[in-house]
């Protein structure tokens, strides 16, 4: 299942949309430890979060990755977004305080790479907090919305990848603890729902939201990237073939 920004768009827009916001929003907030003056980047499908947070922020920064897509944020105000390649963000070092990541690392192609980026861009003590779909979740086993597209993982699988890229993992809280279904009713439960599963089963929930810190204590190896890429306008001709006829 490929995603875009119109899909990720449109899901949130829905009503189960919406209540899967205020559940991520919920795991955040558990952990979220406000920080006057930060500065705050959003990196992927962030837009729906980072209104909560911006307030409290000295500036905040909506990056879009290439392979979804970006739409303006935030929505009647100045734009704040740019579109990039996760690997290849246009930010000096040590210039962000934390990272909030949604919908960008379970489709990354090197998550390695990915996450070596994000340890650049974050000052000494910064903060990175991932959400990703749990493996064990029943979210991440449907199609009909963008947990069940690409690589999920298990909160062992994420605390080591974070380990294994000088990060290290502080704080952890799940969300959508209620199965993806259609209706109503069934949407004004999935607050009782998700609190009964939190308590009793919260290795089931259908996202893992973890929090970690940028580790200083090490170096860390340079890394040649396998491969550059740049943008291409979408306008711009594609080398069409030409007519042999001609002249």
């Amino acid at each position: 299942m490929h995603l875009d920004i119109v899909d990720l768009r449109a899901f949130y827009d829905s009503p189960l949309g919406q209540v899967a916001e205020r559940s991520i929003g919920t795991a955040l907030q558990s952990i979220w430890s406000p920080l006057s003056g930060e500065r705050l980047v959003g990196l992927g499908h962030t837009a729906p979060w980072l209104d909560r947070f911006a307030p409290d922020a000295e500036r905040v920064i909506s990056l879009q990755v290439a392979r979804h897509g970006a739409m303006k944020w935030p929505a009647g105000k100045s734009c704040s977004t740019a579109l990039v390649f996760d690997e290849e963000l246009p930010l000096p070092d040590a210039s962000i305080d934390r990272i909030l990541l949604v919908h960008t690392l379970e489709h990354c192609e090197a998550a390695r790479e990915t996450l070596t980026e994000l340890w650049r861009v974050l000052a000494p003590g910064g903060r990175l907090v991932i959400v990703v779909p749990n493996r064990r979740g029943v979210w991440a086993r449907l199609d009909h919305t963008p947990f069940g597209a690409g690589r999920p993982y298990s909160a062992g699988q994420l605390s080591r990848l974070l380990v294994a890229n000088s990060f290290t993992p502080t704080a952890s809280a799940t969300a959508l603890g209620f199965p993806p279904m259609p209706g109503r009713w069934w949407h004004r439960s999935a607050g009782g729902v998700e609190r009964l599963t939190r308590k009793t089963m919260p290795m089931v929930a259908g996202a893992i939201v973890m929090e970690a810190t940028k580790r200083i204590h090490q170096g860390v190896p340079a890394r040649q990237r396998k491969s550059r890429r740049v943008f291409v306008p979408v306008l711009a001709p594609q080398g069409a073939a030409k007519d042999r006829g001609e002249g």
